[in-house]
């Protein structure tokens, strides 16, 4: 059986969603349903974005790339696509790592103990943070800036995902006032 890479990317923003394996067969429900069907190397059988999740991909457009042995497939999602509940499977690995630990909740993890706390112990963390990465960027060494603000980054993943946010959204936001400011 011959599969093809399926590139898989937001109509809207663009963004790289995940890759997954077209045989004929997918292509061709994909292209009759308007629904992106995948082949699965691990279950070796076909299967429906979202089948179980929910979150499925409306097809908006399918191209084939120059040697015919990869697709891009342009969506309109409903949902995350990656399992882990993340917009896309090319989330930052520390991101998957804190919503991972937030869905999960593993026991003496510090990321589910914190979520625990509430939303309110995750902001407070943030500002905490904030505060010391800049005390750190006007009085102390560069490494200790570095240590700080990965300190704020860490925290501020947390608090996203205690709220139910992905990071995505932030990318979305920047990007909107980019074009904004490009536009004028």
């Amino acid at each position: 059986m011959e599969l093809k890479a399926a590139i898989v990317q937001d109509a809207d923003t663009n963004r790289v969603l995940m890759l997954a394996w077209m045989n004929d067969e997918a292509e061709r429900l994909t292209r009759d349903t308007g629904e992106a069907w995948f082949w699965s190397r691990s279950r070796e059988r076909l299967w429906r974005k979202g089948e179980t999740s929910g979150n499925t991909l409306a097809v908006e457009e399918l191209r084939d790339d120059c040697d015919g042995d990869a697709l891009l497939v342009r969506v309109r999602p409903n949902g995350p696509a990656c399992h882990t509940n993340a917009v896309s499977c090319f989330a930052p690995w520390l991101w998957r790592t804190v919503a991972e630990r937030a869905k999960e909740r593993p026991a003496g993890s510090y990321v589910a103990g914190l979520i625990e706390e509430g939303i309110a112990a995750c902001a407070r963390k943030v500002g905490e943070e904030a505060v010391e990465a800049s005390v750190a960027a006007l009085a102390e060494s560069d490494e200790r800036v570095v240590e700080e603000i990965a300190d704020l980054w860490f925290h501020s993943y947390v608090l996203l995902a205690a709220r139910g946010l992905d990071p995505a959204a932030v990318e979305d936001e920047l990007n909107r006032r980019h074009s904004e400011r490009t536009t004028r």
